[in-house]
């Protein structure tokens, strides 16, 4: 280790190291107090916050968050072990649920925000070490204290340098993110309003008819023959399930087969080459157009298939049903309360816009080309969002093993 630098354990550096309160909700009055939705991304939002009572239950000078104190989230799958310093004084008396838990450190030991750039050094085994399944996994008081270890200088000086240069990175890293995701929603808004020109714009020739009007529907299988485990073989007929519609494409990525012998007894559900397949219950509205590979596939209860007339183009009707406007009729009118539900019924008497099909055809194109655009820019979004995670990752590892 780097000589002026000191290896402890958390606990031996922390002043307190808590949960907080199980809460006795208000509407209004009584005290803030945050919960897991509030820490992400490193920062504290109190949109998500809510109010407590503290005349049922009172809370102790400790369990108030402090400028400097670090916020650990202590349960739950993809919650554990998300990070956030208290960089400025609340602006008013607030405290934390038993799922968060308030990390403060010794007094004079920490520049305060070095503090809180160390745990964020420490989140990723933070999050592994949650211990229980499923939702209910969570990380003890205990193991936050004695199972982790961190590294500093003693110099406050100089943990205050390495703060400025963490500080002045992750600012132009915070720019980066903020411009690359600037370009993406601005092609999402162009190809968005291309959709919405769908059902504003008309012209000569346009009609609106119904989905029943211009395609043949159909749905997958519901009946006492549908395909049970044993039924399911390593490589057949594909069973499209609504998990394998992604993105406006069927997805390979963990499809079940059935046995061809199978598939014939089903009467329902046999896609061909061109159909549009919708989920239409559960996760409402997910879109694909049956390609090649997927034709004479099967179909579980979630999807409808529609098959288009010869005045309907298929890819045209497929924007039609991603569009906002179509989209918010499902939402609107779904229905069901353990599994929702939009019905076959209700999927034949859509009401859709039908141009002459030579400006289906050119509409679909273009609208076509402007996906291509936004999905390339989404990539690179995601590409640029990954180099600068890691980033700052590098920027952590180097400030915490001295290089900088």
């Amino acid at each position: 280790m780097r000589a002026g630098w000191e290896a402890k354990l958390l606990g031996e550096v922390c002043s307190f190291l808590n949960r907080g309160i199980s809460p006795r909700y208000l509407d209004s009055g009584g005290i803030c107090i945050l919960n897991q939705r509030c820490i992400r991304d490193h920062r504290i939002g109190f949109e998500m916050s809510r109010r407590h009572d503290v005349r049922a239950k009172k809370v102790g000078p400790d369990r108030y968050i402090q400028t400097g104190d670090v916020l650990v989230n202590s349960t739950g799958t993809g919650t554990l072990g998300r990070v956030a310093q208290v960089r400025d004084h609340p602006s008013e008396p607030t405290t934390v649920d038993s799922h968060v838990t308030i990390v403060r450190p010794i007094r004079g030991k920490f520049y305060p925000d070095f503090f809180g750039y160390m745990l964020v050094t420490i989140e990723d085994a933070i999050k592994e070490a949650g211990e229980g399944c499923g939702g209910q996994t969570e990380l003890p008081r205990s193991a936050l204290a004695e199972r982790f270890s961190v590294r500093y200088p003693e110099s406050l000086s100089e943990q205050q340098r390495i703060v400025g240069i963490l500080n002045e990175a992750f600012d132009g890293i915070a720019t980066a993110k903020a411009n690359a995701g600037k370009n993406y929603q601005n092609a999402r808004a162009l190809f968005e309003g291309g959709l919405h020109i769908l059902f504003t714009q008309g012209g000569e020739g346009w009609l609106e008819k119904t989905i029943e009007e211009v395609c043949v529907i159909g749905d997958g299988n519901h009946s006492s023959n549908y395909p049970t485990k044993e039924d399911l073989v390593e490589l057949g007929v594909p069973f499209i399930r609504a998990t394998n519609l992604v993105a406006g494409r069927i997805s390979d990525s963990e499809m079940r087969y059935l046995s061809p012998q199978k598939h014939v007894q089903l009467k329902k559900g046999h896609l061909k080459t061109g159909d549009i397949l919708i989920t239409n219950r559960g996760e409402i509205g997910k879109t694909a157009i049956v390609d090649e590979t997927h034709n004479n596939a099967n179909l579980n209860s979630q999807i409808a298939w529609l098959r288009c007339r010869d005045e309907m183009d298929n890819k045209f009707l497929f924007h039609v049903l991603n569009s906002g406007e179509i989209q918010k009729e499902f939402q609107s009118s779904k229905s069901g309360a353990a599994l929702q539900q939009f019905t076959i019924t209700q999927l034949k008497a859509l009401s859709v816009p039908v141009p002459p099909k030579h400006e289906q055809r050119s509409i679909a194109a273009k609208l076509d080309c402007l996906q291509q655009r936004t999905e390339r820019l989404e990539s690179i979004y995601r590409q640029k969002l990954a180099a600068l995670e890691e980033l700052k990752k590098s920027l952590l590892h180097e400030a915490f093993t001295g290089a900088l």
